[in-house]
């Protein structure tokens, strides 16, 4: 039996587990460092005086970051493994983040939060695809989604950093926390192992059998003697044009359009959102519980994705919590009285993330492991050229007089065309063992 016939036959176990929880930590230390911007802002707008436009600015130039981040580390993680970009990314965003608190005026500001994206952006594709490659095939689904899961624990940090610690010390604080994740480096040195499907694919076949053999005495399975696998030269990656070539043309095509509209459509609501309830009259700290309440939804959004996934299917499971998250957007702009407007707000963001869940089991099983990491970094940079997008446009269109109810009719509109894109067009991968050429 080859290697990667084991993998994708393997049980679940502690090694799937503690793999999880260290990629898990990381995304939480993102989510957290994305969240606790979106509660700064109405406080930096106040301190600095700062327009629509120029809030919108401090809002998108982490999605610039971002995008170019996630381009280069999904190059880099085909050449240089997975395991190797994760740690180097963490730390990129973690000094970047702990610097912002001391940024003396908005320009400073900028900068480091450009720097700070660049890290962002590049772990996300690493972590996803990383995990992806050791995941069973009936198993990856779930998964995938429990690792975008700590996306919540993530902006429930950011939440609770912003009830207790800003209005009691202010922004500059609460941006040394994004610091943090320096201090579990060496957890991720010790423990974070290479994906065995990178190391054949570049020429390392003894690293890779020790590392499934790890995983197979902690499953409780016996030894089995290495077969020949298929295996790539030492160092062949992939392209740009390896993602449009007639076979995954129609894939990246679709991935792109439905990554676009969804992470325009998140950063456009929730980035404003704090700053929006504000102006409609709620004080921040109402604003804080508000945006509490909406972060503890999306856990349960995660749990529905996962038990939906795998039996659903991908592209069943996504088009629909893309819809249902369009229909309570629309309403939750409607809604009048705090009943409504808390329900329809927790609901858009249950499916919201339940779909983000989705989507990043999605984009590494469409792509082979030559260039799987950079098919998931440049699906993932063309979503923050969205989301970069949305916070600029939100404040242009509110100095033109917008309000909320067409701002979230518009988020609506593109949940809903995307969902249709994919349904449509999109490519089934439930239960698809991972291509490796």
């Amino acid at each position: 039996m080859d290697i990667f016939k084991r993998m994708e036959e393997m049980p679940l176990s502690r090694f799937h587990w503690r793999l999880l929880l260290l990629t898990g930590f990381g995304w939480l230390f993102d989510a957290m460092d994305t969240g606790l911007v979106s509660f700064v802002m109405p406080l930096i707008a106040k301190e600095w005086r700062l327009t629509s436009q120029e809030l919108g600015w401090i809002g998108s130039v982490g999605l610039l970051g971002m995008a170019i981040g996630a381009i280069i580390a999904g190059w880099a993680a085909d050449r240089l493994g997975r395991r190797k970009l994760f740690m180097i990314t963490l730390v990129v965003y973690s000094l970047a983040t702990a610097a912002c608190a001391f940024a003396p005026d908005k320009s400073v500001l900028l900068v480091l939060r450009f720097l700070t994206g660049v890290g962002l952006g590049g772990q996300l594709p690493v972590a996803v695809t990383l995990v992806s490659e050791y995941a069973p095939a009936a198993q990856r689904g779930k998964l995938v989604v429990l690792l975008e899961s700590f996306w919540a624990l993530g902006w429930l940090g950011a939440s609770l950093a912003a009830y207790f610690i800003i209005p009691a010390y202010g922004w500059p604080r609460a941006f040394l926390i994004g610091g943090l994740p320096l201090f579990y480096l060496g957890l991720l040195w010790r423990y974070l192992p290479e994906s065995p499907r990178y190391l054949f694919a570049n020429g390392r076949a003894k690293e890779a059998e020790q590392l499934v053999r790890q995983m197979e005495k902690e499953a409780g399975l016996p030894a089995v003697a290495l077969a020949a696998s298929p295996q790539g030269a030492a160092n062949s990656v992939g392209t740009l044009a390896d993602l449009w070539q007639s076979r995954f043309f129609r894939s990246t095509l679709v991935l792109w359009v439905v990554w676009f509209g969804l992470v325009f459509s998140y950063y456009g609501i929730f980035t404003w959102l704090p700053t929006l309830m504000v102006q409609k009259g709620y004080p921040i700290v109402k604003t804080f519980e508000f945006m509490l309440v909406l972060t503890l939804a999306q856990i349960p959004g995660y749990a529905a994705a996962a038990l939906l996934v795998d039996r659903l299917g991908r592209k069943g499971t996504l088009a629909s919590f893309l819809a249902c998250c369009a229909f309570c957007a629309w309403l939750f702009s409607r809604a009048e009285g705090g009943t409504a407007i808390w329900w329809w707000g927790a609901m858009m963001s249950f499916f919201n993330l339940g779909a983000w869940g989705v989507i990043y089991t999605y984009t590494p099983e469409v792509y082979p492991t030559r260039f799987r990491a950079l098919g998931a970094g440049w699906a993932g940079a063309i979503g923050r050229c969205g989301g970069m997008l949305a916070p600029i446009s939100v404040g242009w269109l509110l100095g033109f007089g917008w309000n909320m109810e067409g701002l979230f009719f518009l988020f609506a509109a593109v949940l809903m065309l995307i969902a249709f894109v994919l349904y449509l067009w999109g490519r089934e991968t439930k239960g698809e063992v991972l291509a490796e050429e």
